[in-house]
């Protein structure tokens, strides 16, 4: 098969929950497990740490890769999903995995994963941790794809646990109560590996420290680190992702990394790892940000410094996913702002029409578009030199544009 080939049938026979939502969620470790076996334990072979929680963990995930390689060190980094490409999942010093890889991998084990029927996201950690333990990486920085104590990645045995925060998001999957969510996020939590809690939420703080108690485990909350942060990475919010990534780091034992290294990790996480979409500036006349906040908890930090932004006028190209609770994040928007519905070229993706009309239930007006990018030219179309464009509500509407 061809690269292309491959990937079409990695997204077409079996489920993608980016894509299709709850058909394609597997709340069971059985198929991950016996994946390992096949590959003969690849996630044995390496170091790693381990990132979970609602918000941040990408950005997380990606500063401690490159302080990490600042240090020196050969990391490997896993995230998801992807914006633009499959490959930008699996990185090892922000180069992402071959093509030629990819589809070699899926050839040699087709068959196990037929039988098996392997979910797309169990296959991509399989390809993961393989393709780390062929490249004999020092360490890989593993981001949890849902959850925690269900999810693929949670095979290994990390140096470090990283929960970020808690928020309500995937509630049909990890339960209606903060406390419940971070019961499943706690799931990373192993025995006698230190955790670091980027938040000290008073809700959620005691499921924690007790899944920490039982599991004798070392527990730092990285909220209470006094230190300023600078990271090239724009958004205030970034400021309590870079205090969790440090904190991680001041974790690790056996390996030799200096403040320099940590400074300037943190100064140049897009030239060493390639991220992408937090809070980005696509264009400065007129100003385009983009940004992948895609829940309450997000969408609340990320609106909130769109009010710190100077502009004459404000245009919102907006699309979401058909399991967002709009009641939630629609609140949190300008009213003042022009919008601009469109629906994200997905399965997944919620019909423009059902987005228009619930917006103007909250007093949000503007146009529906057929696609991502058409209501993106209109947005530029419209807006003068002194205008703010922002483009979000959910990750596959930025990845559309970027």
């Amino acid at each position: 098969m061809t690269y292309k080939e491959t990937l079409h049938w990695m997204f077409a026979q079996l489920p993608m929950y980016q894509r299709e939502g709850k058909t394609a969620f597997k709340k069971d470790l059985t198929n991950i497990l016996a994946f390992s076996k096949e590959l003969n334990f690849p996630e044995k072979k390496f170091k790693t740490i381990h990132v979970g929680g609602t918000n941040g963990k990408g950005s997380t995930s990606h500063m401690l890769a490159s302080i990490l390689q600042e240090a020196g060190y050969k990391v490997g980094l896993y995230t998801s999903p992807h914006l633009k490409n499959f490959t930008e999942r699996i990185r090892i010093n922000g180069k992402e995995i071959p093509r030629r890889k990819v589809s070699s991998f899926i050839k040699k084990h087709k068959f196990f994963l037929e039988k098996q029927k392997l979910s797309f996201f169990e296959m991509t950690v399989g390809l993961a941790f393989d393709f780390f333990a062929e490249e004999k990486v020092d360490i890989a920085v593993v981001e949890v794809g849902l959850g925690g104590r269900l999810d693929s990645t949670n095979i290994i045995t990390p140096e470090v646990s990283v929960i970020t925060n808690i928020g309500l998001d995937h509630t049909q999957f990890l339960g209606e109560t903060l406390p419940e969510i971070a019961f499943e996020k706690a799931g990373i939590i192993k025995n006698n590996i230190p955790v670091v809690i980027g938040e000290e939420q008073e809700e959620v703080r005691q499921v924690f420290v007790k899944k920490a108690e039982e599991t004798k485990s070392k527990i730092v909350f990285a909220s209470k680190n006094k230190g300023i942060f600078k990271t090239d990475l724009l958004g205030e919010y970034q400021q309590k992702n870079s205090k969790t990534a440090v904190t991680a780091i001041q974790q690790l034992q056996n390996f030799t990394i200096s403040k320099k290294n940590i400074n300037d990790g943190l100064l140049n996480v897009v030239k060493n790892t390639n991220l992408k979409g937090r809070w980005q500036v696509l264009q400065e006349t007129p100003k385009v940000i983009c940004d992948t906040a895609h829940n309450k908890e997000g969408l609340a930090i990320v609106l909130n410094q769109l009010k710190k932004e100077k502009y004459n006028k404000l245009h919102i190209v907006l699309g979401v996913v058909s399991d967002k609770k709009l009641e939630d994040v629609f609140p949190l928007f300008p009213k003042s702002a022009t919008y601009y519905f469109c629906k994200p070229n997905i399965p997944r993706g919620l019909s423009e029409d059902v987005l228009y009309e619930k917006a103007k239930e909250f007093h949000l007006f503007g146009k529906k578009y057929l696609s991502v990018e058409k209501a993106f030219f209109h947005a530029l179309s419209d807006a003068n030199q002194e205008d703010i464009i922002y483009v979000g509500g959910s990750t596959f509407v930025v990845a559309e544009i970027i």
